[in-house]
C-alpha cells in the first residue's frame, strides 16, 4: 500500500509540472506576440510619423532625417524586445526564418496577425492626430512602373535579410552590434529606394496604412517582392556559409532575430 500510494502521488505530482510546464509555454507564446504587436505599432508610428510630420510642417524632418528615422526605430525596438520575440516586425522576415527552419511553422500565421493589427492600429492613430488638409496616405505606391518598384523591393528586401542572415543568425558574428547593422541596412534602403517604391520591405508596413486608408493601389506588390526577396535572401546567405559544422549547430546562438526557445 505505501509503495502504491507514493507511486499515485508521485504521479499526480508529475501531472502537475507538466500542467504548469504547458502554461508556461502558452504565456510565453502570448508574450512574444504582445512584443510583436507593440514592437509593430511603434515601428510603423515612428516611421510613418516621421513622413506625416514631413508632410505637414514645411519638410522639417527632410527625406535623410525620415531615412534616419527608419532606421533608428528598427535599431531600438531590436534591442528592446529582440531577445523576447526575436523582433520580426515584418511577416516576410518571419516566413522567410520559417522555410528556413530557423522559426517554427505552426507559429508563423500567430505572428503575422500580430504583426498586421500593430501596423493598422499604428496607422489609425496617425489618421486620427493628422485629420483634415493634413489627413495624407502614408503608405507606399510605386513612383514608377509596377516592374521597377516590384524589382526594387526584391532587391531591397534581399539586401535586408542576407545582412540580417550574417549578423544575427551566425555566431561568427558580432551579435550585440546586430542592431546596429540592421538599422543601418534598413537607413541605406530607404535612401535609395524610397523615392522610387516607397522602400516598404515589410508587407504589414504597406497593409496597415493600405486598410486605414482604403487605398490598396499596388499593394501586391508589396505583399509578394518582399516575401520573395527576403526568403531568396535568407537561402542565399546560407549558401555562402562556410563551415564544417551543420547549420543547425552554427544557428543554434543567441541572436536578435531568433525567437528564443520555450521553456
Amino acid at each position: 500500500m505505501g509503495d502504491s500510494e507514493i507511486n499515485e502521488t508521485g504521479d499526480h505530482i508529475l501531472s502537475l509540472k507538466d500542467d504548469n510546464s504547458n502554461m508556461c509555454v502558452y504565456i510565453a507564446f502570448a508574450q512574444k506576440l504582445l512584443a510583436e504587436f507593440l514592437g509593430t505599432y511603434f515601428l510603423i508610428f515612428a516611421g510613418c510619423g516621421s513622413v506625416a510630420v514631413n508632410l505637414n510642417f514645411d519638410k522639417v524632418v527632410t527625406f535623410p532625417g525620415i531615412c534616419i528615422t527608419w532606421g533608428l526605430v528598427v535599431m531600438v525596438l531590436i534591442y528592446t524586445v529582440g531577445h523576447i520575440s526575436g523582433a520580426h516586425f515584418n511577416p516576410a522576415v518571419t516566413i522567410a526564418f520559417a522555410s528556413a527552419s530557423r522559426f517554427p511553422l505552426r507559429q508563423v500565421p500567430a505572428y503575422i496577425v500580430a504583426q498586421v493589427l500593430g501596423s493598422t492600429l499604428a496607422s489609425g492613430t496617425l489618421r486620427l492626430m493628422f485629420t483634415g488638409k493634413e489627413d495624407h496616405f502614408l503608405g507606399t505606391m510605386p513612383a514608377g512602373s509596377n516592374m521597377q518598384s516590384f524589382v526594387i523591393e526584391f532587391i531591397i528586401t534581399f539586401y535586408l535579410l542576407f545582412a540580417v542572415s550574417g549578423v544575427a543568425t551566425d555566431d561568427r558574428a558580432i551579435g550585440q552590434l546586430a542592431g546596429i547593422a540592421i538599422g543601418a541596412t534598413v537607413l541605406l534602403n530607404v535612401l535609395v529606394a524610397g523615392p522610387i517604391s516607397g522602400a516598404s520591405m515589410n508587407p504589414a508596413r504597406s497593409l496597415g496604412p493600405a486598410i486605414v486608408w482604403g487605398h490598396f493601389k499596388g499593394i501586391w506588390i508589396y505583399l509578394i517582392s518582399p516575401t520573395l526577396g527576403a526568403i531568396s535572401g535568407v537561402w542565399a546567405y546560407n549558401l555562402i556559409r562556410f563551415t564544417p559544422k551543420p547549420v543547425k549547430v552554427i544557428t543554434k546562438t543567441k541572436s536578435f532575430l531568433k525567437t528564443p526557445p520555450q521553456k
